[in-house]
């Protein structure tokens, strides 16, 4: 069991890591191709590191979790969209009050978005839906 949370944990990093890349390269390439306002630029990185990072967690990360897939893509856009709007928040804020560089401040914020994203897709998005009969503890009946 520790083997499988270690690889899925190395899944994750991989997966997010793709995902991360993917949104913080398609922001920062609106920025300085299409002169876009960092805060527009983040929401179609954000869009575009959706699709990488649900296909990803779905088909790598928690692919023994037996997830149906319109259940865990629903519950994942649930998590994405709520981090994304914590994310954009803590970049206006930081775009407005710090020093730091626009792409500066994005990567440090997607960091460290990608770790409350693994517990709650771990635990709640990817969750293992139980077969009809069953508890969440695998058990059948009344008990």
């Amino acid at each position: 069991m520790r083997r499988l949370y270690r690889s899925q944990i190395i899944r994750f990093v991989a997966v997010g890591c793709a995902a991360a890349a993917t949104h913080w390269a398609v922001a920062i390439t609106c920025v300085k191709l299409l002169s876009m306002q960092p805060l527009l630029a983040n929401v179609i990185g954000w869009a575009l590191a959706f699709i990488v990072s649900f296909s990803g967690h779905y088909g790598l990360t928690f692919r023994n979790q037996n997830t149906v897939f319109w259940q865990a893509a629903r519950r994942f856009f649930v998590v994405s969209l709520t981090g994304f709007l914590i994310n954009e928040t803590v970049y206006a804020l930081g775009l407005k009050y710090s020093a730091l560089r626009y792409d500066v401040l994005l990567a440090a914020i997607l960091v460290g978005m990608a770790i409350v994203t693994y517990v709650v897709a771990r635990f709640w998005a990817f969750r293992s839906t139980p077969a009809p009969g069953r508890c969440s503890c695998g058990k059948t009946g009344n008990h």
